[in-house]
């Protein structure tokens, strides 16, 4: 057990002073993926629930792919799939951009969050009570200014109880990161088993360490809920 404990230390620090493994990694893959998608979601979301056809048919298109994919297939794809591609191999930022794994992991789990995210605004967005616009409107609030200022932040307050859960299903959607030889935490996990044969250690230590990063996540957006939607709560007679 001391050996594994001393093999797996790594995870927790670099692998030879220089290279981030592990939980690092996991985390970087997580915040990364994770902050991009989410701003690039909140355009993609007002898009998506628009009147007009041109603007929320392509984002329909995307969300339908990669929600309707595993997100496994779409790492391969990216890592394993586009490279082949001649055009690709020939052009020099695609070559560099898609001969590295940590590139092609992040892209695919960007691409795959901000399609599950984006569907999350627009229902939160959808589910506005209509009174608010109207009462922005009331006060002028027209256009750009009703978004920014009443819409979206109404918005993304109500839908923060159910991205809490994209955000801890994207934590354990890192632990595909292995496929593209990325040095996560499951990576580390499989390289002790490989030199240890203790199966049951190896992954039990690294199931506990996503279950810990999932319970310091749990408690952040519940502090957060409790800040952010105390007023939707039912106020006491007492």
């Amino acid at each position: 057990m001391i050996d594994i404990l001393n093999s797996y230390g790594k995870a927790f620090l670099w692998s030879d002073g220089y290279h981030f493994t592990g939980i690092a990694v996991t985390l970087w893959l997580l915040v990364i993926s994770v902050t991009i998608g989410f701003f690039l979601s909140i355009p993609m979301a007002v898009a998506r629930v628009s009147s007009k056809k041109w603007l929320w048919m392509p984002v329909w298109v995307y969300s339908y792919i990669f929600r309707g994919t595993p997100l496994y297939v779409q790492l391969l794809v990216f890592y394993s799939g586009v490279y082949t591609l001649e055009g690709v191999r020939n052009t020099e930022f695609l070559n560099w951009f898609f001969r590295s794994g940590y590139n092609c992991t992040i892209l695919a789990l960007i691409l795959n969050t901000c399609a599950y995210t984006t569907e999350i605004f627009a229902g939160a967005i959808r589910a506005m009570n209509y009174g608010e616009v109207e009462a922005a409107r009331a006060y002028g609030f027209s256009g750009w200014k009703l978004y920014t200022s009443i819409i979206i932040p109404s918005a993304l307050r109500r839908a923060l109880p159910t991205y809490s859960n994209e955000v801890i299903l994207m934590l354990h959607a890192t632990s595909l990161a292995f496929t593209a030889t990325v040095p996560d935490v499951l990576k580390i996990a499989r390289d002790v088993n490989a030199a240890t044969y203790k199966s049951f250690h190896a992954f039990g230590i690294a199931a506990v360490i996503y279950l810990m990063i999932s319970f310091l996540l749990v408690a952040l957006f519940k502090r957060a809920e409790k800040h952010w939607l105390r007023h939707l709560k039912p106020v006491s007679s007492h």
